[in-house]
C-alpha cells in the first residue's frame, strides 16, 4: 500500500493549475485522486476531473475535484493504474471492470501517465487475463470466438452479489487467458468480434510509467 501511495502522490505533482485531468480507477489511482484534492484545497488550483468510473466519480467529488466530461473539455493529462506493463509500455487493464471508459479517457489525453508498483512490470503481457467487456446478448457467440482464437474465457462473477459482474455500462466481463505475442494485433482482433464493447489491452498509448519500488521511484518512458 505504501508503494501505491508513493506513486499516486508522485503523479499528483505533475498536474498543473488549469489542467483537465483524466481520473483513473483502482486502488493506486485512489491515492492520486486524494492527493490531487489536497493540492486543490491547499494551493487553490483550478482543476477539472474526468472520471473513468463511478468509483473515481464519487472519490473525486468527495475530494473537492470539480467534475467535467469529454463532451465539454479535452483532457490535458490522464493518470491511471494497470494490472500489467510490458517493456514496450503496453498494458493490461480492467481488473476493476472499468477499462472501456478508461481507454476512452486515457487515449484522448495529451499525456497519459500510468502508476504502478514494481510487481506489475512484466517481461510479456498475459499472466493477468485480458478483460473483455461484452454485451449480455452476445455472451455465447463471443465466448465461442474467443476460444477459437486460442483464449480461455471465464465470465467474471460478482462478490457479495449473485450472478456476473455488471459494468458501469450495463455489460458483462469475460476474463480471457491468452498467449500475447503482439499486443496491438490482439487488441484489434478482440475488438473486431461482434458483441465486444472493449478489451483490456492498451497498446501504444502510454507516455510514461511511474513505478514504485522499495528503493524508490523509477520512471519508464518510450
Amino acid at each position: 500500500m505504501e508503494l501505491k501511495k508513493r506513486v499516486g502522490y508522485e503523479a499528483a505533482k505533475l498536474v498543473k493549475d488549469g489542467d483537465v485531468v483524466g481520473l483513473g480507477t483502482g486502488s493506486t489511482t485512489h491515492h492520486f485522486i486524494e492527493k490531487l484534492g489536497k493540492r486543490i484545497e491547499k494551493e487553490g488550483m483550478d482543476i477539472l476531473g474526468v472520471p473513468t468510473s463511478y468509483q473515481s466519480f464519487f472519490l473525486a467529488r468527495d475530494s473537492g475535484i470539480q467534475i467535467t466530461t469529454l463532451e465539454e473539455h479535452d483532457v490535458d493529462i490522464a493518470v491511471d493504474g494497470a494490472d500489467e506493463v510490458d517493456p514496450e509500455l503496453n498494458l493490461i487493464k480492467g481488473g476493476g471492470a472499468a477499462h472501456t471508459l478508461e481507454k476512452i479517457v486515457d487515449s484522448s489525453a495529451s499525456r497519459f501517465i500510468v502508476i504502478v508498483d514494481g510487481s506489475k512490470v512484466v517481461p510479456e503481457l498475459g499472466t493477468f487475463p485480458v478483460p473483455v467487456e461484452v454485451i449480455p446478448q452476445a455472451t455465447r457467440p463471443v465466448k465461442k470466438t474467443l476460444i477459437e482464437m486460442g483464449g480461455s474465457p471465464s465470465m467474471r462473477m460478482a462478490d457479495r452479489k449473485d450472478g456476473p459482474v455488471v459494468t458501469d455500462n450495463g455489460n458483462f466481463i469475460f476474463d480471457v487467458k491468452f498467449i500475447i505475442k503482439n499486443p496491438k494485433k490482439m487488441e484489434t482482433k478482440i475488438n473486431n468480434i461482434p458483441g465486444v464493447v472493449e478489451n483490456g489491452i492498451f497498446s501504444q498509448i502510454v507516455d510514461e510509467v511511474i513505478v514504485g519500488k522499495e528503493i524508490g521511484i523509477e520512471v519508464l518512458k518510450k
